[in-house]
């Protein structure tokens, strides 16, 4: 939990088109951007409850964020013009251990959004292995050069090889079959949220039979924990966040 549970304001400084996503930057201000993996709760225009997003992109003086609009709160935030101004809350929770020998970064659509930001701290340009629904989803790898890219019907779990120490973001499913194939993976799973500290309970989830808030015990979990069971107690949405 960030030293205040009180978000600071922020300005917009651009938004760009990333595929059939939305890459949003904001002035960092005072905010630190954390360890890869963690997230911010940023304040969709017109919207009840703030939405949980893990950074992107660290350039000097900038946060970007990339967003995918789903609904009407990603769609206000994907509206965002230069020189407006949201609410933004964070870092958050717990990013991935950077302490790996031989690091391979997997993503599934959306899950590509904490990588390149994961890419940068871990230097040296580590392997990375993505997957999409369709071409136009892919075009989001742009983010992530040098990218090895399966568009369905081929899967991502088809390009990971033996001996890495697997980070992964992505859809549920998909997250279950790098568990399986990669027992050492650290996972950064998603959960709806309403605070993103602790408060409110929204992103309860039950990993082998406990009760967790997910925003604390994770975004991100080592795959040995859930013996291949997450069970949410309200759907999880794919609203890019804890990732996106």
């Amino acid at each position: 939990m960030p030293s205040s549970a009180s978000p600071s304001t922020h300005r917009v400084t651009g938004s760009e088109p990333v595929g059939p996503y939305t890459l949003l930057r904001l002035e960092r201000g005072g905010l630190d951007p954390g360890n890869p993996g963690q997230f911010f709760m940023l304040e969709a225009p017109g919207r009840l409850l703030p939405r949980p997003f893990s950074l992107c992109l660290a350039p000097p003086g900038e946060l970007a964020f990339l967003v995918d609009p789903i609904g009407p709160g990603t769609e206000a935030l994907c509206g965002l013009g230069t020189g407006d101004e949201i609410a933004v809350l964070g870092p958050l929770g717990c990013g991935y251990r950077l302490d790996v020998d031989r690091p391979l970064l997997v993503g599934g659509g959306i899950g590509i959004a904490p990588l390149p930001y994961l890419a940068e701290k871990l230097g040296g340009s580590p392997p990375v292995v993505l997957g999409f629904r369709t071409e136009e989803h892919a075009e989001a790898a742009a983010l992530l050069p040098g990218a090895e890219v399966a568009v369905d019907p081929v899967v991502v779990t088809e390009l990971i090889g033996p001996g890495f120490d697997v980070m992964a973001c992505g859809p549920e499913p998909m997250l279950h079959a790098v568990a399986a194939l990669c027992p050492t993976a650290q996972l950064a799973w998603e959960a709806p949220m309403a605070c993103g500290y602790g408060a409110c309970y929204g992103c309860v989830v039950e990993i082998d039979g406990a009760l967790k808030r997910l925003c604390l015990e994770g975004p991100v979990l080592d795959a040995h924990r859930l013996n291949g069971h997450v069970r949410y107690l309200v759907p999880a949405e794919s609203a890019g966040a804890v990732s996106r």
